[in-house]
C-alpha cells in the first residue's frame, strides 16, 4: 500500500548524533534533553551505529557495571538498514516491521542525511496505525511462545 509520500518530506533532518566515545550516561542525558528515543552514533561524517532506549537498558544498564564509563560503541548496532530519501513511509514502515525496530536511518548516495521513526509515519498517515499495531502484535505472541517462567525454567 503506497501512500504518494516520500520518507525525505517526513524525516528528521538533523537527528541527534554523538560520538562513538561518548559515555552511557552522558548519552541517556542527551537523550533525555532532546526527548529522543535513539541515538546516532556519528564518527566525522560517517554514521557508524545506532542506539536506542531498549538498547540503553538491556544491554547497557542490564549489562555494563559503570555506565559513568562505558562508551556507547560498546552497545551500539552496528548493523544499520536504512532507507532512501525518495522511498514511500509505507516502505519505510515495512522496513521496520521486517527488522523489528522503530528508528530508520535515512541515506543517499552512501551519505547520511536523516532519520524516520515510526512516530514520524504514524504523524502524517495515522491509517497505517493498524498495520503498525498488527505487527506489534504477531511479535508479542511469539515472544509469548518462547518465553519461560523465570523461577523454574520451564
Amino acid at each position: 500500500m503506497y501512500t504518494g509520500i516520500k520518507v525525505g518530506d517526513t524525516m528528521t533532518f538533523n537527528p541527534v548524533t554523538v560520538p562513538p566515545t561518548a559515555t552511557l550516561k552522558e548519552c541517556a542525558m542527551i537523550m533525555e534533553k532532546n526527548h529522543v528515543g535513539s541515538l546516532l552514533i556519528k564518527e566525522g561524517d560517517k554514521l557508524i551505529g545506532i542506539a536506542t532506549e531498549q538498547d540503553m537498558v538491556r544491554s547497557g544498564l542490564g549489562k555494563i557495571n559503570n555506565p559513568e564509563k562505558a562508551q556507547i560503541k560498546e552497545i551500539m548496532k552496528l548493523n544499520i538498514h536504512s532507507v532512501g530519501p525518495e522511498e514511500d513511509i509505507a516502505d519505510a514502515l515495512q522496513a521496520m516491521n521486517d527488522f523489528n525496530i522503530r528508528h530508520l536511518p535515512v541515506m543517499h548516495n552512501g551519505k547520511f542525511v536523516g532519520l524516520i521513526t515510526s512516530k514520524d509515519i504514524l504523524k502524517i498517515q495515522p491509517h497505517l496505525f493498524e498495520t503498525l499495531a498488527e505487527s506489534i502484535e504477531l511479535k508479542e505472541e511469539e515472544r509469548k511462545l518462547k518465553a519461560s517462567c523465570q523461577t523454574c525454567g520451564k
